[in-house]
């Protein structure tokens, strides 16, 4: 009985160890073998340190290839403290290179952390002051790459590019509309370290950042240039309170130029105040816009069919009566009478007040609403304004015959350019924007195109569209925006005189002039505007101080977007200041004699021997400007 106990109990026992031993073998097995790779992973977490590698940050180009923000590589001073041997020499010696306190190095030495960066002292370190760190061998103390943005055209485009803090985050302009775009994915290079910091003896792991993606803007960098250019000029002749421009592609909406002034330098926009670097005037400036409004009256009422412009006349006295309210036109003693046509080319506010009497305050803001005005254009930039309409409750025969000439109105210049691009494409409101494409830098593939959005078509009919660029080549070719002209090319446009408000009173002399001028006439390839705050020296008139200007642009324009020139349009009537323009005559053939007589309108420069003429320069159908030299050859 005893024995048999004995051996139950051992049996037992046997049993029970077995199962343990098979229990710790399973355990074994689950660990080596199903949980090793987790394991070791945590494992190598506890003595494995990463030192970042900052990516680079996406390029940004024109639309046709040029850079216009780049990258600069860059060090960054990273300390492991518990590393270093010699803190006090460190400290010391690492000061007295990057010229700061001894003190603000030991904060950082002296910190409970596995790795410290050296942070803002020890950011975007030039070549030579990573070297001189380089040389002194210091153990636990690194140098890593950085990325620095750099912009190659300093203020080209600044308030559209933006510009980037010190840790290469986008802050505003592009840079902070597409920032999750343009930054890339860092990178490390990964040691290894017992719990004090001190490196163990096993191979780093480099692994590589992955750069940002690459952006195309609808920017065409010849308009840009000729845009800063002409600012630029506008800043040190007339000294302005501010000047902006935008070039448009009506048929699209996509922007081709934009700038403003006054600008800065992203490459050191800690120079600027807040003000300078975060107002795109072009976009946040809201204004009266005046003449140029009336655009937007003319399609109006043309499209209402209220007016016919080649018959209907108007007897303009100088100014008219409205509900008590005198309104003036720019003409002292008025223009008499005059055709809607003349209307428009003279800018006559009595009779654009008559069309807003025609149309009423319900349908001439209904037009304000559909083409975009008192509202936000979508532009893909950031601090745009949504300008100021009357509320048509507060809209009384007064508030109506201002708006109807851009007086009492606040648009932006976007808005203006926008709108106005809706009048003469045939009808149609496109959104604006400036990002068209994002790439991948190292294969060229195309991430995302963008396409042109329409917000809103049919405002006009097309018949409306033709009868206002006809009317606004007009105005160019014989009215207010002759300075515009450009002699072979159909080039139509709008002057703008707004009188500037100061706590609820208009201001003597202090005027924005503007004008908006588009070509060809006939089929539009391009829309620009400019307008200028209080230009000092000049008789304040968008005719004779903005149109001249938006002729280079245009000319350069004319050029970059390859637009030929146009047969037909209405002619130039000349005034007797202006530059008359001749067509060179064919002479070859001739005598000397004859073809001096048939281009007598030119300075005629003779080579060779000879009486008669074998060849010339300018060639035949040329136009060139009165006096010009014409060289003729003699055999």
């Amino acid at each position: 009985m005893f024995s048999k106990s004995i051996h139950k109990r051992i049996r037992i026992v046997l049993l029970v160890i077995i199962f343990v031993f098979i229990v710790i073998i399973g355990k074994v097995f689950y660990i080596e073998v199903i949980e090793y790779g987790k394991l070791n992973t945590l494992a190598s977490n506890l003595w494995s340190r990463n030192l970042p590698i900052e990516a680079d940050r996406g390029k940004i180009y024109t639309v046709d290839g040029e850079i216009v923000a780049g990258n600069l590589t860059t060090t960054s001073l990273v300390f492991i403290p518990n590393q270093i041997k010699d803190k006090e020499i460190v400290a010391t010696k690492i000061s007295e290179i990057l010229g700061v306190s001894k003190e603000k190095i030991e904060e950082h030495l002296y910190k409970k952390s596995m790795m410290e960066r050296v942070h803002p002292e020890g950011r975007r370190l030039s070549y030579e002051i990573a070297d001189k760190i380089e040389d002194l061998k210091f153990d636990g103390v690194y140098l890593l790459k950085e990325s620095k943005r750099y912009y190659p055209h300093d203020e080209m485009l600044s308030h559209v590019l933006g510009y980037v803090g010190i840790d290469n985050q986008g802050l505003s302009g592009l840079e902070l509309e597409y920032d999750d775009i343009l930054t890339g994915e860092y990178g490390s290079i990964q040691y290894f370290s017992d719990a004090k910091g001190n490196n163990l003896e096993r191979s780093s792991v480099y692994v590589e950042p992955e750069d940002g993606l690459d952006i195309y803007l609808t920017v065409n960098y010849s308009i840009q240039t000729s845009i800063e250019r002409e600012l630029n000029n506008v800043v040190s002749k007339y000294n302005p309170e501010g000047a902006w421009a935008i070039a448009m592609d009506p048929n699209t909406g996509e922007i081709l130029g934009m700038s403003s002034r006054p600008n800065f330098d992203p490459n050191n926009y800690q120079d600027y105040d807040t003000e300078t670097i975060n107002r795109n005037m072009a976009i946040w400036a809201s204004y009266e816009p005046g003449s140029t409004f009336k655009i937007l009256t003319l399609s109006s009422a043309v499209n209402e069919k209220k007016v016919d412009l080649l018959k209907d006349t108007f007897y303009d006295g100088g100014s008219v009566n409205v509900d008590g309210a005198r309104i003036k036109c720019w003409k002292a003693g008025g223009h008499g009478s005059q055709t809607f046509l003349e209307v428009v080319q003279n800018s006559c506010n009595p009779g654009f007040v008559e069309l807003g009497r025609r149309l009423g305050k319900e349908t001439l803001f209904a037009y304000i609403d559909k083409f975009g005005y008192g509202k936000k254009t979508g532009i893909d930039l950031n601090g745009e304004s949504s300008g100021i309409l009357f509320s048509l409750s507060k809209v009384g025969p007064v508030e109506l015959a201002t708006t109807a000439f851009g007086q009492g109105v606040s648009v932006t210049a976007l808005q203006q350019v926008t709108a106005v691009s809706a009048a003469i494409n045939g009808g149609t409101l496109y959104k604006p924007y400036i990002m068209k494409r994002v790439v991948e830098h190292e294969t060229g593939q195309i991430i995302k195109e963008v396409k042109p959005t329409v917000i809103r078509d049919n405002i006009i009919t097309e018949d409306t569209s033709e009868q206002v660029r006809m009317t606004l080549e007009s105005v160019v070719s014989l009215g207010t925006g002759r300075n515009a002209y450009i002699d072979g090319y159909r080039v139509g446009g709008k002057t703008g005189t707004a009188q500037k408000v100061n706590n609820g009173v208009y201001m003597t002399g202090n005027y924005i002039v503007s004008f908006i001028g588009f070509l060809p006439a006939n089929d539009p390839k391009i829309v620009v505007y400019l307008a200028i705050d209080n230009p000092k020296g000049i008789t304040q008139y968008g005719g004779t101080v903005s149109a001249p200007i938006v002729k280079n642009i245009m000319e350069d324009a004319i050029v970059a977007l390859g637009i030929e020139k146009q047969d037909g349009g209405t002619e130039k009537e000349y005034q007797w200041y202006d530059k008359k323009y001749y067509t060179v005559e064919n002479v070859i053939g001739l005598t000397k004699k004859e073809a001096t007589s048939i281009l007598k309108n030119f300075s005629v420069e003779y080579s060779g021997s000879g009486n008669n003429v074998i060849s010339q320069s300018p060639e035949a159908g040329s136009r060139i400007v009165e006096g010009e030299n014409v060289r003729l050859y003699l055999g």
